[in-house]
């Protein structure tokens, strides 16, 4: 129980998370606070390049830690999920009390907005009633500043018992005093002392009743406070803490003498749990009353006055999509000439690579494999990924960093909850437009496991970068080809946020029938905070998406795609009585691909394109000119007569666009959702619900436009 401080270059595995340890001196901190505090920024601000990142075991819950030396001693700083309680009703919740309860760190820094100050100080308090072991960090002074708020650190300090720092930490003001504090508490520089929340008299007679059980308990934490969660009872915090003693019946008896006592005064858990929170807000508004000063009262009215147009029924849901697609215009647009460059680049080192083998006299199958296979996929891949994905997650990127993104959750809300869903999932959703794999791995911020499965599922509904280069390319073909350069880049983008908003509500109603059959369940409620809205820092945007999203997608890609190249340049020059093994594949699948509007040459490239969606035009390509290896076209134009000439219409189109979007997740979302849910069973119904529904709606579409005559 708790940290092992082990020697030089070992690993020290907590509990939940495996830290490590260079030098057993090394001092652990807790940095917890609420989300959208600025607590990552702290937290990068004090450790720098020196993180590790993972999950809590058995938890999908991502964490870090870093080190930092201050006055030549080392810190490991350990992140914990941002948290409005830990008063435990979500994984996150419980994650985080456990650390600080029974992992024992030396000092817990808790980083407050300092302009919600008020609602900040109830995770204060929580985490004092466990430990005095504890710095306040008070960040975002600068916004605090700009709207009028002042606070009396000092005062604050003397309230809790314990020191406080005013920080700006994107600004980087405050951190070295930061440190100094944390030094303090760390090495019994300073003192600090107990707070003790006054409660209810029956709350504070159940404590008196049950505090004889916890007097024999071996267990390094504030008695009073393991008190207030015995007599909660908490189910998360009970099994927590049997992993660690078991009850005598003697304290059992004291802690059923408690509950007994609250229930005859009709205290149920619920009641006994409002009573506690009803103390911590009490007390937490009167510290606030003490040291906030608010010159202006009005300082949040722009907020209000913004969120009247952004979150109203009315323009809410049209200026969400009016963004959308200016941020669809913008990568479409945008993502053209990057790509060309790339692709130019990279098709050049493919000749240099085969001159080389050339030279050297390799066999003509090495060639083959390698780079006309392998080689020539991975660099389809990267040109046609990369500057769409470098676009997009930065825009994105911007979106959650201003703090619209939670917006947009809370427009999204009430439909997914009709749904029989979770409203978090309409974030995990706009994820997925980057790449659904990170759209599963969002799926970590929903708490209920039935509606982060629903979530996981229904991912792939919403088409993610690698399949917009095919999409755009259709729609300009067939649909808006001839039309002059403004007009068609506008209408080619209303086309594909129309394909978008049926991928939205296709999510919306595969939810339903997941919730109303194998998920079924009743909607849990959640609080969304609407953080302020905050300038964006463009440059650490950029730096943030491009290593963090863009560089990380790309990689898993790369993973997959490179043998999909071999597989790929083997069936089309392996032949048997002059037809290659990808024309009988093509040729034994197209019955069936004719009945929902493809054919076999489309529906093989779909398969052959399981390991990334961004090769399924190449290797129609390939295949309708009868080539080798993945063919490159050279212009709109040329592929619009390949097309064509192969029986494409628009009919063929549509469908290929629809079952674009509706067909099975790629191997890297498969692998991710593998990873997410540990279960085959669950990843395999993620891959064939998208691919009957896709195959339902292709073959509704062809047939209804064969019956009306209409190809």
């Amino acid at each position: 129980m708790g940290l092992t401080h082990n020697s030089m270059g070992s690993n020290v595995n907590s509990e939940k998370f495996n830290i490590e340890i260079n030098n057993s001196a090394d001092k652990v901190i807790a940095l917890a606070g609420n989300p959208n505090v600025g607590k990552s920024t702290v937290f990068n601000a004090l450790t720098g390049m020196n993180q590790h990142t993972g999950n809590w075991p058995g938890k999908t819950v991502s964490g870090a830690s870093g080190r930092f030396k201050y006055k030549n001693e080392g810190f490991i700083l350990v992140d914990l999920p941002g948290t409005y309680s830990i008063i435990s009703s979500s994984v996150e919740e419980e994650v985080a009390r456990n650390f600080i309860c029974f992992e024992e760190p030396n000092v817990t820094v808790v980083v407050a907005d300092a302009t919600s100050l008020e609602r900040n100080l109830n995770l204060v308090l929580q985490i004092l009633e466990i430990t005095d072991k504890v710095v306040l960090c008070v960040n975002l002074l600068d916004e605090a500043k700009s709207k009028k708020i002042m606070i009396d650190l000092d005062e604050l300090s003397l309230q809790l018992g314990i020191p406080v720092v005013g920080t700006s930490a994107r600004q980087k003001i405050g951190l070295e005093e930061l440190k100094e504090e944390i030094y303090n508490i760390a090495f019994s520089k300073k003192k600090t002392f107990n707070v003790k929340i006054s409660y209810e008299e029956e709350i504070e007679k159940a404590i008196e009743l049950v505090k004889p059980a916890t007097n024999s308990m071996a267990l390094n934490v504030n008695k009073r406070w393991l008190c207030l969660r015995l007599i909660e009872g908490d189910e998360s915090f009970m099994n927590s803490l049997k992993e660690r003693i078991i009850l005598t019946g003697e304290e059992k008896e004291f802690i059923n003498i408690a509950r007994d006592y609250l229930s005859k005064l009709g205290l149920d858990a619920d009641n006994i749990r409002d009573k506690i929170v009803g103390g911590l807000v009490e007390r937490a508004c009167d510290i606030s009353s003490k040291c906030v000063c608010y010159e202006n009262l009005s300082y949040n009215e722009k907020d209000r006055k913004i969120d009247k147009i952004l979150t109203s029924k009315l323009t809410g849901i049209p200026i969400m999509l009016l963004l959308l697609g200016f941020i669809f215009w913008l990568t479409i647009v945008g993502a053209n000439y990057p790509s060309e460059i790339i692709a130019s680049f990279l098709f050049s080192i493919q000749a240099k690579l085969t001159e080389g083998l050339n030279y050297i006299g390799a066999p003509s199958w090495i060639n083959g494999l390698f780079v006309e296979g392998m080689y020539k996929t991975l660099a389809w891949v990267v040109s046609v990924m990369l500057p769409p994905m470098a676009i997009f997650f930065p825009m994105f990127t911007i979106l959650e960093d201003s703090g619209y993104l939670p917006r947009i959750a809370f427009n999204m809300d009430n439909y997914f909850k009709k749904a029989g869903a979770h409203g978090k999932q309409s974030l995990t959703m706009c994820m997925g437009f980057g790449c659904n794999a990170c759209g599963v791995v969002g799926c970590r911020i929903i708490d209920s496991p039935r509606e982060r499965l629903i979530a996981i599922v229904t991912n792939n509904f919403v088409p993610c970068n690698g399949r917009f280069p095919a999409l755009i390319a259709i729609i300009t073909i067939f649909f808006t080809f001839s039309l002059i350069t403004p007009i068609q880049s506008i209408l080619s983008t209303l086309i594909l946020l129309s394909i978008i908003v049926f991928g939205v509500l296709t999510t919306l109603f595969m939810s339903k029938l997941l919730s109303k059959t194998l998920l079924k369940g009743i909607p849990s409620s959640f609080a969304l905070e609407l953080p302020p809205y905050r300038k964006v820092q463009f440059g650490k945007v950029i730096v943030r998406s491009i290593f963090d999203r863009t560089l990380f997608v790309l990689g898993r890609a790369i993973c997959v795609a490179a043998p999909a190249g071999l597989i790929i340049w083997l069936l089309s020059n392996v032949y048997i009585d002059n037809l290659s093994l990808l024309m009988y594949c093509s040729n034994f699948l197209d019955p069936f691909a004719k009945l929902i509007g493809l054919d076999g040459v489309i529906l093989l490239a779909f398969i052959l394109g399981f390991p990334a969606n961004e090769i399924v035009i190449p290797i129609i390509v390939m295949a309708y000119m009868s080539t080798g290896s993945l063919t490159e076209y050279q212009s709109l134009s040329e592929l619009q007569s390949l097309l064509i000439a192969n029986g494409w219409t628009w009919v063929t189109a549509l469908c290929v666009m629809l079952f674009s979007l509706l067909h099975f997740p790629c191997a890297t979302t498969c692998w991710t959702i593998k990873k997410e849910t540990q279960s085959i069973k669950w990843t395999l119904i993620s891959f064939l619900l998208p691919t009957v529904t896709g195959i339902v709606v292709c073959f509704l579409v062809s047939n209804i436009a064969k019956f009306f005559e209409l190809v």
